[in-house]
This record gives structure tokens, sequence and C-alpha cells, in this order.
């Protein structure tokens, strides 16, 4: 996993741990899985032409894709890649895998979905619905793959045909990327300094998986910590940061989530949700 740069630690079974800051579930990667990203401004951010993209470049080996859901390609039904999204002030970022020969056996064990997100999509379901493309096209490689993307990605855009290969230590030696690299790897990021809870709910909502946890003193929430595979980060520390300080009761918190709605308009149905499954979980 990743933003615009990874970092990996805490080997386990030869598994790093990192941590990404797009929305999303989790993703094993392992030499078998291929990555892209499309990042541009958020006035010529286009999440469709990017799918596009994708599944022209799929279609230059006969393998019939389609986008399904909220952020996964599908072949006759079974996923072959996921991706994620992310905003900053100017700028989008739409990143996500192409499974073309990944070790499925060594994902199932290190990628458990929640028993809500299994109940939500039916057991049998969730574990024959992750694919490999080497099953569709047998010779597919990686650098084929490769580059039918940059011919798509080239045509769609009108663009001259320039490549730049960027090596690990030429990035590292930004000072910037640097210093970002450094934050990424950190205990802090990866783990965050989570404190003791008093009271924790889970659900599994029409916009992603929610864990919340709620910090209660003198029925005052003095701190509150979302964890969510959902795609809107951006709503979910805003959600954050309007819990903080509210009293622990029905009314204030409905009066904060209403509040909230008006000025996030975009996003009201989500709040909406959200409002309505705590309102159902606290006392």
């Amino acid at each position: 996993m990743g933003a615009a740069v990874t970092a990996a630690v805490r080997v386990v079974d030869g598994v790093h741990l990192v941590r990404r800051e797009s929305g999303g579930g989790a993703v094993f990667q392992d030499l078998g899985n291929i990555n892209f990203t499309f990042l541009s401004s958020k006035e010529a951010y286009d999440k469709k032409r990017n799918y596009e993209i994708i599944i022209r470049a799929l279609s230059h080996f006969g393998i019939p894709a389609e986008v399904q859901g909220r952020n996964d390609i599908v072949v006759n039904g079974a996923k072959v890649s996921g991706s994620a999204f992310k905003e900053s002030i100017d700028r989008a970022f739409h990143h996500g895998t192409l499974m073309m020969n990944v070790d499925l056996a060594r994902l199932g064990q290190y990628l458990t979905p929640s028993p809500k997100k299994l109940l939500a999509k039916g057991i049998k379901s969730v574990r024959s619905r992750v694919a490999n493309l080497r099953e569709f096209h047998p010779a597919i490689g990686k650098e084929l793959l490769q580059e039918a993307i940059m011919k798509e990605f080239f045509q769609a855009h009108k663009a001259p045909h320039h490549v730049e290969m960027l090596e690990r230590d030429t990035i590292l030696s930004v000072p910037q990327v640097q210093e970002y690299y450094q934050k990424l790897k950190s205990h802090e990021w990866i783990y965050g300094e989570t404190p003791q809870f008093n009271h924790h709910i889970e659900e599994r909502l029409s916009w992603g998986m929610f864990n919340v946890h709620f910090n209660v003193d003198k029925r005052v929430i003095t701190d509150v910590k979302i964890y969510s595979d959902a795609l809107n980060t951006t709503l979910i520390d805003v959600l954050t940061a309007q819990l903080k300080g509210v009293h622990y009761d029905k009314g204030a918190i409905q009066q904060s989530m209403i509040h909230l709605s008006k000025t996030q308009p975009e996003a009201k149905g989500y709040i909406e949700e959200f409002n309505t499954w705590l309102m159902s979980q606290i006392d």
C-alpha cells in the first residue's frame, strides 16, 4: 500500500506492513502485482477516463474487463484490480493494483475481511471473486501490460510519448520526498497514538466499513477515532473533528450531524446514514 511514496517496516513472516493516505481497504502486494497511479489537477481529474485507459489496455490481450462497484475492475465477475483515491488542495490521485500473477493463497492468508463485510457480500462470493489476469491470458507480461497502459494513456490525453524512469535512490535524493518517506515508515504514522477508549462500535454502511472508538469523560466526547475503508478520507477527517467536544447523547450528536450536513451538502446522504447508525448505538 502507499500514497505517492511507500515505506516498508515491521516485517512479520516476510511481510512488510505499511499504511497509505488514500481510502479503501488493505492491499496485498507481491511481485505478481502491478501498481498504477494517475495524478492530475483537481480540475482535470476524471476517474471514469482513468478506468477506461486501464480497460482498453486490457482489451489488447482480449481480456473483457469492466468497472464494478465503487472501485473494482472485474473480468467475468472476478476482481483483478482495486483502486483508491485522494484529493489534496490542488491535486487528485487515483491509484490501484493489477493482479497479474499474485500468490492468492498468501493474499487470502493475510487479508481477512470483517465478518460484517462477509455478511454483506456473502462468504462464497468474497472468496471466489479474486483472480489473476494470467487466468484470462496466460502469456500476459508486465512489460507488455505497461506498454499497453502507456499507449492508451497517451492516446486518451493526446500527449507526446515521453517516459521517464525514476529509480528509488533518485527519488529519495529529493529532501521533501525523503522527509515524507521517513514519516510514512514511522511507528506513529502506521499505528498512530490510539488512546484507551471506553466505547467501541462497528458497522458496515453503504459507503464503507466503520470502526468508531469514543473516549467519553463526564458525558463529553473528549476523543474519537474513526477507522474505515471508505474512499472519502476527507469526510472521515471532518466527521472526527465534528464529534470531538460534543456531549455524548443522542440530541447533541444529532444536532452536530445536522449542522455538518448543511456545511457538507455534497455528502449529506453519507452523513445522514452515519448519524442514523450512531443514533441506534447510543443510549
